[in-house]
């Protein structure tokens, strides 16, 4: 009779320990994109939404962690960031929590949830290879764009306007971060499945 019990305390322990060990990971995943926020180049006044980091950290922690784990994380960023916490890119417009989500990169940041989960999704199925990391990287990045740009274009009412602030000073640099996420999340979780 002790010995069930004995083995439903010890199976329970470790069920809050794994379940504090991914809780601990979103929130790190969430700290990771807040710090690649402030690696940034303001642009302004070509536009108002800067060049940063922060792409690729969303698109890291969705390839590292998974679609699920790298959802939660970026929502809860999203939540840091409404409420005030200081972990979005230093707006040149001034603008800080919640104003900042309905700002001119509003649409770039409600989107970093799902961006994070469908590079996620993309490069959990099937083989971790640079290639297939490099093509999840490169679909959330579309996805990025699109729903960014819809964003600025709600902002600015003009297309144009949208596609100059948001697509012209980024494609480069979003290659870049595309290469440097696929390549980064393709050892880790090569270097993960070998310990």
């Amino acid at each position: 009779m002790a010995k069930p019990a004995i083995q439903t305390l010890g199976s329970s322990q470790d069920r809050a320990l794994e379940a504090s060990r991914q809780v601990a990971l979103v929130v790190g995943a969430s700290l990771v994109v807040a710090l690649c926020a402030r690696i940034t180049i303001p642009l302004m006044p070509l536009t108002p939404v800067p060049l940063t980091v922060q792409n690729m950290g969303v698109l890291l922690v969705g390839m590292v962690l998974g679609s699920r784990r790298g959802f939660a994380a970026l929502a809860l960023y999203l939540v840091e960031g409404a409420v005030g916490l200081p972990v979005f890119s230093p707006s040149a417009t001034g603008l800080v929590g919640i104003a900042h989500l309905l700002g001119p990169t509003g649409g770039f940041l409600m989107v970093y949830p799902f961006v994070a989960f469908l590079a996620g999704y993309v490069f959990e199925r099937g083989t971790k290879s640079f290639w297939r990391a490099a093509v999840a990287g490169l679909l959330a990045e579309i996805l990025l764009f699109v729903v960014g740009l819809t964003g600025l274009y709600l902002y600015t009412h003009s297309l144009a306007k949208a596609a100059y602030f948001g697509v012209y000073w980024f494609v480069a640099a979003e290659i870049i971060k595309v290469m440097l996420a696929a390549a980064i999340a393709t050892r880790f979780r090569r270097g993960a499945v070998q310990q």
